[in-house]
């Protein structure tokens, strides 16, 4: 069974991208969407845990 691949873009990532790995079916959330724009690491941090989402610091 293969896992999603899943992703938070940062706000200056183009929101291009996120579409282009959507049509992929790539789970993608970017900063506007999470209602995280000018907000800290900290708090994309808690977010992408929160989501349980893969990352490597």
């Amino acid at each position: 069974m293969s896992e999603q691949i899943r992703f938070h873009l940062d706000e200056h990532i183009d929101s291009n991208i996120a579409r282009g790995l959507r049509r992929y079916g790539i789970d993608v959330t970017t900063t506007v969407d999470a209602g995280l724009r000018t907000k800290s690491d900290e708090s994309h941090l808690a977010f992408i845990c929160e989501q349980q989402f893969d990352f490597n610091l």
